[in-house]
């Protein structure tokens, strides 16, 4: 096994425990160490994130049912209309040049870290159960949009999906992160079947990183709740900033010639 490929699937486990305790953040660590580290072109591993964090989103998902952290109700109508956004956004990257497609997946990391450094509004700290009425409309709207992003560069999901179902939902931040997972196992579903009309896989790698990842994930819902909230978002945030520097570093200059032609 290349050493490359050792340190790739090392790193895996960091994927896992990002999702496992923040309820986002898998697709932003998975699209850039599959990218830079394992060797894999960027259609590739926008599409093999989202079958990764999908699958290790589903299993954790059940880690926070257990202890009541999921509304499926909340879930299923985000994650429904979720489904819709990222299979429209699977086709459509499948026929984005590859430079382009990371520089967008730096943009959409750069605003994700601002968000979560300059941390969210205060909201009601919500109820422990499902509010009465739901704002369906604004939910569908948002999950829609949400899974675009997700669909299309491979990333964007938790990090929006949480504040959407802590502003929306009523949810306090702890259920947010349960239901996110719902919701990201839903859309990267859709996503990775609208993309793999155009792109084939190296499925033992992805296996692979997927299982090392699943097993983070336990150790991250184990962690969920007992690190202070703000330090942890803050902390990941300016992680996250880095390496969307550090990918706009590298495709910038591949990108001008694509741009003008030359």
């Amino acid at each position: 096994m290349e050493p490359n490929l050792i340190i790739a699937l090392a790193l895996a486990v960091l994927v896992g425990v990002s999702l496992g305790m923040l309820g986002g953040g898998g697709s932003i660590l998975t699209v850039p160490i599959l990218t830079y580290v394992a060797g894999f072109e960027p259609q590739q591993a926008i599409s093999a994130s989202l079958f990764i964090v999908g699958v290790t989103s589903a299993v954790s998902v059940f880690h926070h049912a257990r202890v009541g952290r999921v509304r499926w109700r909340t879930g299923l109508i985000f994650g429904v209309s979720g489904m819709a956004g990222a299979f429209a956004g699977g086709i459509v990257g499948g026929f984005i040049p590859g430079t382009i497609l990371m520089v967008l997946f730096a943009a959409m990391m750069v605003a994700t870290a601002t968000a979560m450094i300059r941390g969210r509004k205060k909201v009601p700290a919500g109820s422990l159960h499902e509010p009465a009425k739901l704002p369906v409309v604004r939910i569908i709207r948002d999950g829609f949009f949400v899974g675009i992003a997700a669909g299309l560069v491979g990333a964007g999901g938790g990090f929006l999906i949480v504040p959407a179902l802590t502003l929306l939902g009523g949810l306090p931040v702890a259920v947010a992160v349960g239901t996110s997972l719902l919701v990201i196992a839903m859309q990267s579903s859709a996503g990775l079947v609208a993309h793999l009309f155009t792109v084939d896989l190296p499925w033992p790698t992805i296996l692979a990183f997927t299982g090392i990842a699943v097993a983070g994930s336990f150790v991250g819902a184990a962690l969920a709740g007992r690190i202070p909230e703000t330090a942890l978002r803050k902390g990941f945030g300016i992680f996250v900033l880095v390496i969307g520097a550090f990918v706009l570093v590298q495709e910038i200059p591949q990108l001008i010639p694509l741009m003008t032609g030359a």
